[in-house]
C-alpha cells in the first residue's frame, strides 16, 4: 500500500527490522563549529544570537577584529580526515550504524549542496565531499549510514523572513530545506535520516509529511530507510519512525514504541571542544551502564563524538570507543538482536538488567557481587536450567533461592589492585 502524506498513514509504516537489531550506533558532530571548538556546537548562536559575554570575549581574544562566523569556514580544513580510519574505529567500537551531521543549525553543509552556495565543504574549507567520502568508507566496512540534518538555520535570511511571517510563508522550506533533503537521499541513499531543528515551526510548515510519503513510497531507500521523530513542533515522541523524545532521554520503564537514546562522550557538548578536560568525558562504566539500561528497555544506544576541524577523533574518544567495542566483543550476544524480557531490571542487592533472545535470558550485572554469588529473583529455574558467563568457559553452579529466583555461583576472580571491568552477562537457558 502507498503511504499518504498524513501522520495516521506514515506512523503505521513498520520500522525496518535492521534498526532494532543493530542496538549500537556512533554519532559524529562535525562542522564549522569545530573551528572555534569552544563552548559547544551552538557557538554561533551563543556568540551572535544571544550575545553571550563569554563567547564575545573568546572571539575578541583569539581572532582578529571584525571576525565573522563565515571567516571560520576556510579554517575548517579536514586536512587529517581519513574516512577509512573512522570506519575502522567505529566498527571496532561495535557500532552497527553511524550518523554524521550533514548540516547543523549553522547551515553549513558537509557536501556540495547546490542550494548552499559557498557555504558548503566543497566550495570552501576542506574542498571535499565529506558526506560522500565517509559513506563510501562505512559501506566498505559493512556499517549502515545515517545522516543528521537540521531543518532550520539560525541566521538564514529566508528562514528569518518565514519566521517573521509566523511561518505563513515557506520560502526557506522550498528553496533550501527540502531541496537539500531530497538531494541527500538521492545522492547518498542513507539508511537513516536523523532530523533535528524542528521545534520552532509546525510540521505543516516543514512539509514533513509529504517528504516522508515520498521517502517511504518512491525514494531509492523506501524499504530500508529509518527516520526519527523530529519533524515539527510537537512531533517528538509522537510521530515519525523511532522516537528520540529528547537528548539523553531515559524512559525509566519499557516504552511501547521503538526508541533511541543519544548520548555524548563529552558530557558538556556534542561538538569537539579544545578545552575539554578528562573529568568531563564519560568513563567506561557510565558508558556501559547507559548502553545496558537502554537496550534492556528496548532502545538503541547512539554514542556521540565530536571531531576536530582537521578531521581527527581525539585519542581519548578513540580509547572510550575501543573500550566499548572490547566489552561488546565479549558481551554482544546479550545486546545485539536482543529483545526486552518480561522483567527489565531488578533492584535486589545488586542491580541486574535483563535482555532476551527467544527462550534464552541474559542477566547483566554492573558490579561484581562481594561473595561472588549473584542473586537473581526474577528468573524461574527448572531442573534443566543451564547457566554460563559470557567470556568464560564452562557452566556455572546455581541453586534455587528460598522463596523465588536463583543463586548463581560466579567464577573465582583473582584479587587485583585494578578495578575490574564494568558489566558481565550471565546466560540463562531453561528458565521462565
Amino acid at each position: 500500500p502507498r503511504y499518504r502524506p498524513d501522520w495516521a498513514s506514515l506512523d503505521a509504516r513498520p520500522l525496518p527490522a535492521w534498526f532494532d537489531r543493530a542496538k549500537v550506533g556512533v554519532f559524529v558532530h562535525w562542522g564549522v563549529f569545530s573551528v572555534p571548538a569552544w563552548g559547544s556546537e551552538w557557538f554561533w548562536w551563543h556568540w551572535q544570537g544571544r550575545h553571550d559575554a563569554a563567547y564575545e570575549r573568546f572571539v575578541r581574544r583569539r581572532f582578529p577584529p571584525g571576525t565573522t562566523y563565515a571567516d571560520f569556514a576556510p579554517r575548517f580544513t579536514a586536512h587529517d580526515f581519513q574516512p577509512r580510519q573512522w570506519a575502522q574505529l567505529f566498527q571496532r567500537a561495535g557500532a552497527r550504524y553511524v550518523v554524521l551531521t550533514t548540516k547543523h543549525h549553522e547551515g553549513f553543509t558537509n557536501w556540495g549542496s547546490p542550494v548552499s552556495w559557498n557555504w558548503n565543504s566543497v566550495d570552501t574549507g576542506p574542498h571535499r565531499d565529506l558526506v560522500g567520502e565517509l559513506g563510501e568508507a562505512l559501506r566498505e566496512s559493512n556499517l549502515r549510514y545515517g545522516l543528521y540534518h537540521s531543518l532550520m538555520e539560525w541566521f538564514n535570511p529566508l528562514y528569518l523572513a518565514d519566521k517573521q511571517s509566523d511561518f505563513k510563508t515557506q520560502i526557506f522550506v522550498s528553496k533550501k530545506t527540502m531541496p537539500e533533503l531530497y538531494d541527500l537521499v538521492l545522492k547518498y541513499k542513507p539508511d537513516l535520516i536523523w532530523s533535528d531543528g524542528d521545534w520552532e515551526a509546525p510540521d505543516s510548515y516543514w512539509n514533513s509529511t509529504s517528504f516522508l510519503a515520498w521517502l517511504y513510497n518512491d525514494s531509492p531507500v523506501k524499504d530500508t530507510v529509518v527516520v526519527n521523530d523530529r519533524w515539527g513542533r510537537g512531533c517528538s515522541c509522537r510521530h515519525g519512525g523511532f522516537y528520540n523524545c529528547a537528548d539523553k532521554y531515559r524512559p525509566g520503564t519499557l516504552p511501547d514504541h521503538k526508541w533511541e537514546m543519544c548520548s555524548s562522550l563529552d558530557r558538556l557538548s556534542w561538538g569537539y571542544r579544545s578545552n575539554m578536560s578528562l573529568a568531563e568525558v564519560m568513563d567506561e562504566m557510565s558508558m556501559i551502564e547507559e548502553l545496558v539500561q537502554t537496550v534492556s528497555l528496548g532502545g538503541n544506544y547512539l554514542l556521540n563524538v565530536g571531531a576536530t576541524k582537521e578531521g581527527v577523533i581525539v585519542p581519548i574518544f578513540q580509547e572510550r570507543l575501543l573500550a566499548l567495542g572490547r566489552w561488546l566483543d565479549t558481551n554482544g550476544e546479550a545486546i545485539y538482536e536482543s529483545q526486552p524480557w518480561r522483567v527489565q531490571m531488578e533492584n535486589t542487592t545488586d542491580t541486574v538488567w535483563y535482555t532476551s533472545k527467544g527462550p534464552v535470558v541474559f542477566a547483566i550485572f554492573l558490579l561484581w557481587p562481594r561473595d561472588s554469588v549473584l542473586h537473581l529473583s526474577s528468573p524461574i529455574p527448572s531442573p534443566g536450567t543451564r547457566v554460563t558467563l559470557l567470556g568464560f568457559a564452562g557452566t556455572l553452579e546455581w541453586q534455587k533461592q528460598p522463596g523465588k529466583g536463583m543463586l548463581v555461583t560466579l567464577p573465582y576472580m583473582l584479587p587485583s589492585p585494578l578495578p575490574p571491568q564494568s558489566g558481565w552477562a550471565v546466560k540463562l537457558e531453561g528458565v521462565k
